[in-house]
């Protein structure tokens, strides 16, 4: 993989990360999520598990959509912790 394709790897694994800490936080369901984002509770899941077939923007507008700022997206980003 080049330098490129890791650092999108890690950032989609620390978007799914903190797009179920947040979910989980705020005791929202996966179908309580889903609803919000247009979605099923599936790929909530699928989200969730990291599956690749999720793309970046709909774990963003997941993370968007549970009340995360730019800000704290940048953040979450930025920390590089991706297991």
């Amino acid at each position: 993989m080049t330098e490129e394709e890791v650092a999108l790897v890690e950032m989609k694994v620390l978007l799914t990360c903190f797009l179920k800490e947040l979910r989980e936080s705020q005791a929202v369901s996966q179908t309580e999520l889903a609803k919000m984002i247009g979605s099923s509770q599936s790929r909530v899941a699928k989200m969730e598990a990291g599956d690749p077939s999720v793309s970046t923007d709909l774990l963003l507008r997941g993370v968007l959509a549970l009340g995360a700022s730019r800000k704290d997206i940048g953040k979450v980003l930025g920390s590089r912790k991706a297991a």
